[in-house]
């Protein structure tokens, strides 16, 4: 696939997300409906605990995680922080809370029905220390050294320029900024049906790189002290809030021992890294 393909399906896929999480979209054949308390659910599994939820605004939460990188980034009160692929606001809103009024916190998203949903959610629960940004995480619309802390959640595997994503950040930190990810990886490579599937590709899969290509992209990008904190193997069915990942199934006809073999393949992983002090 090319990258403007898997740009636009991206997109577009993230977009009918944002659509069907309102408030009117249940229907006999519609996987959305009950999606809240399956986000919940979701977001609880993979390490967000239920006060943090509930601190946040309705529909902020879709369920699209890997892992919780504010809960990874020692955030302290009056900081910069920048959330790649933003979405409904959920990691922004909990980096809101700790950084508090004298701290700042930008959200980048491509998607404008996603920016449409988080800057809802933001007027409706009166934070008034937060941003969203439409942008490019390759082509970031965020000055040089200008954030104390970049987070993102199960996002730099859909960018089909990952070297790209980690010069961009490196750019836009602080000398001394620290790097806090959550990410899907792979132990082995994947099966074709699953590479060339564009549903996969929503759903955080067949954009997953190998484990050590990952950290070596970070590291290649200037950062140091590149550390794995946390590692576990991903549920299959969790990825891109459950339909994405049914999509691949259903479509691509695949038996319990393919999904098996897949599920294997793909990892959680919580990585950290500084950009060194005496870098611009």
């Amino acid at each position: 696939m090319k990258d403007d393909e898997i740009r636009k399906a991206v997109r577009e896929g993230y977009a009918t997300i944002a659509r069907q999480s309102g408030g009117s979209c249940c229907g006999p054949s519609n996987p959305c409906c009950d999606s809240a308390s399956l986000a919940q659910n979701i977001s609880q599994s993979i390490g967000y605990t239920e006060e943090e939820l509930n601190a946040v605004p309705d529909g902020a939460n879709l369920g699209l995680g890997c892992g919780n990188p504010v809960a990874l980034a020692s955030l302290r009160e009056g900081e910069t922080v920048l959330d790649l692929g933003s979405g409904a606001g959920l990691d922004c809103f909990l980096a809101a809370n700790s950084v508090g009024e004298r701290g700042w916190v930008i959200g980048v998203d491509m998607t404008p029905e996603m920016l449409e949903k988080a800057r809802e959610n933001a007027r409706k629960a009166d934070y008034r220390n937060v941003e969203f940004r439409l942008g490019e995480i390759e082509n970031l619309p965020v000055a040089d050294g200008s954030v104390d802390v970049v987070i993102s959640n199960c996002v730099i595997n859909l960018s089909p320029d990952k070297r790209r994503v980690f010069a961009e950040t490196f750019r836009v930190l602080k000398p001394g900024g620290r790097l806090m990810v959550s990410d899907i990886v792979l132990q082995k490579q994947l099966p074709d049906f699953i590479l060339n599937s564009i549903e996969a590709y929503v759903g955080c899969v067949a954009g997953a790189m190998m484990r050590d290509d990952y950290l070596g992209r970070i590291e290649a990008a200037g950062f140091r002290d590149v550390e794995v904190l946390d590692e576990t193997y991903f549920p299959f069915e969790l990825m891109a809030n459950d339909p994405t990942a049914r999509a691949v199934i259903e479509k691509q006809e695949i038996s319990p021992d393919q999904i098996e073999d897949v599920a294997g393949s793909v990892v959680s992983i919580k990585v950290q890294g500084i950009k060194p002090n005496g870098t611009g």
